[in-house]
């Protein structure tokens, strides 16, 4: 699978109304817009892998976005 196959499988799934609810969700529970300090080194470690899951996703969808875009622009 090419990356730009990839990057529309992330669309067709999270791209729709659902797929938008589901990442709000995502980004409430996985500490997305605040922070992952934790006085205990292994749950600031925790926090962030899972911050760093959503964030990835985002940007599939970002860079998905951003693609089709220049694609337009042309």
């Amino acid at each position: 699978m090419t990356p730009i196959e990839l990057r529309d499988c992330y669309r067709r799934v999270l791209g729709t109304d659902d797929g938008e609810r589901i990442l709000d969700d995502l980004g409430r529970r996985f500490h997305i817009d605040q922070s992952t300090y934790s006085t205990e080194p292994t749950d600031t470690a925790y926090r962030e892998g899972q911050r760093t899951v959503v964030l990835f996703i985002k940007s599939m969808l970002r860079e998905w976005d951003k693609q089709l875009e220049e694609q337009i622009n042309e």
